[in-house]
Formats: C-alpha cells, structure tokens, sequence
C-alpha cells in the first residue's frame, strides 16, 4: 500500500485519536489545499514564455535596439508565437505571426485595442489626438476624422483629383532635374503632405514654401529621433529625461509644429463659412463652435484636440506613404525586368493619358507590384504598441489588463507559413496563374482592428496614382557609374523603416 493510500485509509482513524493530531491533520489539510489552490492558480494564469530578464536592465543585453523587430522575430523562433519580453522593468508580450496577429487584433479586437502611449508620445500630446490616446476621447476624435475624411473624398472621386494634381505637380518638380541624380525623399514628402494638406486645411503649399518645408521636415526628424536607441531608452527609463538630448530636441520640433498649426488654424477661423467647409478644420471648428453654443460639458472639440489631431493626420499622412513610394521608385531601380514590365502593362492599357484610379482593375500587374512594395519595405515592423484593456486568456496565456503589446506586422508580411518568397521581392505573391490580381489575407501593413490606419483607403490611393503616374512618365535608374548590384536595400534606424539616403535618375520616356 503506498502512502497517499496509507494516509487516505488511515486519516478518519488517526483524525480523531487525539487533539495534537486533530490539529496536525488540519494544518497538513490546509497546506494541501494552499498547494493545490496555488497550482490550479498557476495553470488558470499561465504566462507567455520568454528569455529570463536581469534585474532593471530586462531582456535589453539580449535585444538589438536600432533594429529591435529582428531581434523579436529571432526570439519568436524560440518561445513561439506568443512571448514575454522586458524593456528594462516594462513587461511586453509580443505576438507574432499572420495568424496570431489577426486573432489578436481581430478576434480580440475589444482586449487588445488600447494604445499603449509610451512617455515621449506622452510628453508631446498628454494623450490628447488619435494616435497616441485612449479612451471616450480617441472614439470621438478617430469617428470624427475618419466620417469627415470620407466626407471629403477619400477613396473617392474628390480625393483622386487632388492626387492627381499633386501628381502633376510632383511630374514637374522630377523632370526639373533633366534625367541628372537626385534624392527623392523631399519631393516624395512634399507630394504626401500636400495630398492629406488638401483635404485637412482645403489647399496645398507650394513646395518651396518655407513653413511647409520646415513642417515637413520636423516631422520627418522625429520619427527618426522617435526610433534611435537613446530615445526608446528614455521610454524604459523615463528619469534619464534630461539626460536624452534626442528628446529635448523631438519636444522643441512639436512645439514648434505646434505653432504653425495654430497659425494655420487662426487664419481657417478668420475666413471661416459654416456653410462652405473647405476641410477638416473647419468641420472641427463649425462642431466645437455648435457644442458651445449647447454648453456641451466635457467636450472633446477642444483647442488641444484639434491641434494633436491634425499634427497626427499630418504626420501619418506624410512620411509613411512617401517612404513606401521611395522604396517603390528604388525597387524599381534595383529590378530594371520588373520595372520593364510595370511600364508595358502601363503602355498597353494606358498609353499616353493621364491614369485614373479606376484603371487599377485592369493594371493587375501594376497592382500587385505597388501590394509587394508595401509588403517588402515593411515601414513599421512592430506597429504601434498596443495594451490590453482587460486581463484576457489568448492561445492559452494568460495577459493581465495594462500589459504592453507588440504586434509584430514583419513577422506577418515576412510570415514563411503565407508567402511563397518572404524574403525576395516577388509580385507574383498578389497574382494567380492567369495573371489576375489576388488578395492575400496576410497583407496587413496597415495592421488591422480597432486601431486600424484610418487613412488606409486614401493611402492605397495614393500609391497606385503616384506609382503609376510617375512609372508611366519616367525610367528609373540607378546614377552613372552604380550598378543596380550596389543599390543597397538596408534600412536606416527609425520609428518606420526608410530607405538609406540614395539618389536616383528619373529618365523621361517621351
């Protein structure tokens, strides 16, 4: 007889034989049932797996910080497709994978559709705006945005105008330069701005437009800033604030950003017509303007909404779709065959017209080449961080509510299990065997959910009539004396992924 079935038989007799025991046999329960509970406990909260941390420092010895989503789908290999890791003393579970990714974002779009706002977000917008807010504020800002956004075309016939007449504008500037080598990162940036310009404040800025180069300029050395290592420290260790010159320098950027939105704003308010919106701002200013008239209390149409709202639009609107059309125009570059036959579908099809949006059902091949630079640039390969708005159970793990999420959109767009080719450049990822353009369920540069990009529809707009338009008009070529062997595609270190400064011939074809 073993002891568990000695002490089983046994207990009644031995229970009541004596007081001492009595009370022996009552600590021993109450023990049993601890351990028990403890274990139950454990298995009910099982957390994700991950490297051991060190005490303060975390997982940062093991992580690479100018290029940290490496490192993670490098991890994910190990602890699979749900993991822990630590940035210093923060916890952050990070999900990788098409198919945890959607489930996540998805399925359990509620439990994972908070914004983790990390300080130097907060530093800057005090968790006012749509990007780095939360709560009854973000739904009213993000609702507002997205309904006078489609109000004012995108994805729509007004907003095709507007491109294209950045597109021509944008045309003029490219053969400026005579066929001679040039940065396109400028001008692409402009061309961006310009388009969410149009449709925030009502009209573009000429390109040489002091306050709009500079706008565009800070905006595009921060997201830089917002990525370098000393930064994303500050994040881990908020008391080294003034110790990070790369913070003291992002803040003045946005307070001077700041600034030049509210002078745009005043002088919208002066010319303001209730009856003849021009954009954005004065559908804003109009709303804010009839929820004081109502003593609305606690409105969300305030001064600093506005300001945090377009600084976000602007910011969005500009860099991540220009840096996808750089990348475009250097694939282009680096892939002459691929470019060749980019240019005679566009022939055959187009001609010599000026393209439309609604030549992208007959461009399949056009369409799946704009689809595979989206997917191999992967702009934002750790997304915006998320956090969970509940303790939630997923895949097994328990998350506890507040926890910091990374949703790891490289893993996605470079998932082995979804692409044929994660790793080469291959539009035939978005094409079937007759040619005809396919959706792949695992194309989420955009991520997906609650936090969605809200200008994903005018951003899809934007780079086909770009892409095209300048693809229709020009040859692009490394300059003279590179060879399309030396026309590196590593990134440089940032909050998105853009290309490594580079210059590039754009040859007319006429």
């Amino acid at each position: 007889m073993s002891f568990l079935e000695d002490f089983v038989f046994s207990f009644p007799e031995k229970l009541f034989s004596s007081p001492t025991t009595l009370l022996g046999a009552f600590a021993l329960l109450l023990v049993l049932y601890i351990v028990s509970s403890s274990f139950t406990s454990q298995e009910k909260r099982k957390e994700p797996p991950g490297p051991r941390p060190l005490p303060l420092l975390g997982n940062l010895l093991q992580l690479d910080l100018k290029r940290p989503h490496k490192t993670l789908c490098e991890l994910s290999k190990k602890y699979g497709s749900v993991f822990t890791v630590y940035l210093g003393t923060n916890k952050v579970v990070v999900l990788a994978g098409y198919k945890t990714v959607k489930e996540a974002l998805v399925s359990n779009a509620e439990a994972f559709g908070d914004r983790e706002v990390t300080p130097i977000f907060y530093d800057m917008t005090q968790g006012h705006g749509i990007l780095f807010a939360n709560g009854k504020s973000w739904r009213e800002m993000r609702h507002f945005s997205l309904s006078t956004l489609r109000d004012f075309g995108m994805g729509k016939r007004v907003a095709e105008d507007k491109i294209l007449e950045e597109c021509h504008h944008l045309i003029q500037v490219f053969q400026e330069h005579k066929g001679k080598p040039f940065d396109t990162a400028r001008l692409a940036n402009y061309a961006t701005s310009n388009i969410i310009s149009s449709i925030v404040y009502g009209s573009r800025f000429e390109y040489n437009d002091p306050r709009f180069q500079n706008m565009v300029r800070r905006v595009n050395e921060n997201i830089h800033l917002c990525g370098s290592v000393s930064v994303q420290v500050y994040n881990m260790f908020p008391w080294l604030a003034s110790w990070i010159k790369n913070r003291k320098l992002m803040l003045e950027n946005f307070e001077m950003t700041v600034r030049d939105i509210g002078d745009l704003i005043k002088h919208l308010k002066e010319s303001l017509n209730p009856n003849a919106c021009r954009g954005l701002v004065d559908c804003f200013l109009i709303q804010k303007q009839k929820e004081e008239d109502s003593c609305v209390m606690d409105t969300h149409y305030n001064d600093r909404n506005i300001i945090f709202t377009l600084a976000n639009l602007f910011a969005a609107g500009t860099e991540t779709t220009a840096t996808t059309l750089r990348w475009g125009l250097l694939f282009m570059a680096k892939y002459p065959h691929i470019q060749d036959q980019v240019q005679e579908e566009l022939s055959r099809v187009v001609g010599s017209r000026q393209v439309q949006i609604d030549d992208r059902k007959n461009l399949p091949y056009v369409d799946a080449v704009i689809h595979e630079m989206q997917r191999m640039a992967n702009i934002v390969p750790t997304a915006i961080p998320h956090k969970t708005s509940q303790d939630v159970t997923f895949r097994g793990y328990f998350i506890k509510k507040g926890t910091t999420v990374y949703t790891l959109l490289s893993s996605v767009l470079y998932d082995e299990s979804e692409w044929e080719s994660p790793h080469t450049f291959n539009p035939s990822h978005f094409l079937d065997k007759e040619g005809k353009f396919i959706r792949r369920e695992a194309f989420l540069p955009f991520s997906a959910g609650r936090r969605v990009c809200l200008g994903e529809s005018l951003a899809k707009m934007e780079l086909f009539l770009l892409f095209a338009s300048l693809l229709q008009r020009f040859r692009f070529t490394p300059p003279p004396g590179v060879t399309v062997e030396e026309l590196g595609l590593s990134p440089v270190v940032g909050f998105t992924l853009s290309p490594a400064p580079h210059k590039l011939c754009a040859v007319s074809r006429e």
